[in-house]
């Protein structure tokens, strides 16, 4: 079973959608999908569904929901077997013994279910496999590995994780979750880069990205210092001037000590003076908002 989460809700067995069109059993799909291989809680998913408000019925509309996924799993499953036969009266060759069922795939057990994605390739798995090994090469001082993993993590993203579904409480949580790990993969990706004197190629990157995330404070320092790197000594200054503004109106506070420190730095150096990226002493830069 391959799954993608990472942008649009993608589901597939023997490369055969088994993706809902109709909401809800959409948002179930989704939960399991991303938790495959792991019980999620009947608890979980009737939260998921109808958020404080259940009706009676709850459990019972689950299970259906549950039973429209088997026969999609099961339609997938058929079409493989046929395919791999080779049959073309609609019945597969074989007695079919050791073959998985849908409940094999979709099972039920205590207190929840289970999808059991067979050992196939999950998006959010191969994203934390890749930007886990370029943290390390970070780390390690690997710097251009480090670029080269945590640009290959992100290259999985196609749009804002769950873009097609339509979520409830715990598939909004487990969507803010998942983007702060992306907003933590790009940020050290940056700094890589960064580290590698990519300093003019990132400017297009960082007009977009500090445009998006206003009040995010890495980005900003790292945009004032592929700006300083670049000659352009006084746009660098405005992006932390505009930040500041932002900081003040929005959240009532002021940019923290280590992008003040930055701003000092390229105020007292002359506009090709090399800096630091955008840490002082080991302190990082800290994402307001």
């Amino acid at each position: 079973m391959d799954i993608d989460v990472l942008g649009a809700l993608a589901v597939r067995e023997n490369g055969i959608s088994i993706t809902p069109t109709a909401p809800k059993p959409r948002q179930v799909l989704a939960l399991l999908a991303l938790h495959a291989d792991q019980v999620v809680p009947v608890s979980a998913l009737i939260e998921e569904l109808w958020a404080g408000a259940p009706p009676r019925s709850a459990r019972t509309t689950l299970q259906t929901y549950v039973l429209q996924l088997r026969a999609l799993i099961a339609n997938a499953l058929e079409q493989g077997a046929r395919r791999d036969t080779g049959s073309e009266d609609g019945a597969p060759h074989g007695t079919g013994r050791g073959r998985r069922t849908a409940k094999d795939v979709l099972v039920t057990l205590p207190g929840g279910y289970l999808l059991d994605s067979g050992g196939g390739v999950s998006d959010v798995r191969e994203f934390e496999r890749l930007s886990g090994m370029g943290y390390r090469a970070m780390d390690a001082g690997d710097f251009p590995g480090a670029a080269r993993q945590l640009r290959d993590a992100l290259s999985l993203w196609s749009g804002p994780a769950f873009a097609d579904v339509h979520g409830g409480i715990q598939l909004d949580m487990e969507t803010r979750r998942l983007e702060e790990t992306r907003l933590c993969a790009l940020d050290q990706r940056i700094e890589a880069d960064l580290r590698l004197g990519r300093h003019r190629e990132l400017l297009a990157e960082l007009t977009v990205l500090a445009s998006r995330y206003r009040t995010h404070e890495n980005l900003h320092g790292q945009f004032m210092l592929a700006l300083h790197r670049s000659g352009r000594r006084s746009e660098a200054l405005d992006v932390y001037q505009r930040l500041r503004g932002t900081l003040v109106r929005e959240l009532g506070l002021e940019p923290s000590a280590a992008l003040r420190r930055l701003q000092r730095s390229i105020l007292m150096a002359g506009p090709e003076s090399p800096l630091e990226a955008p840490e002082a002493n080991g302190e990082r830069l800290v994402r307001v908002g």
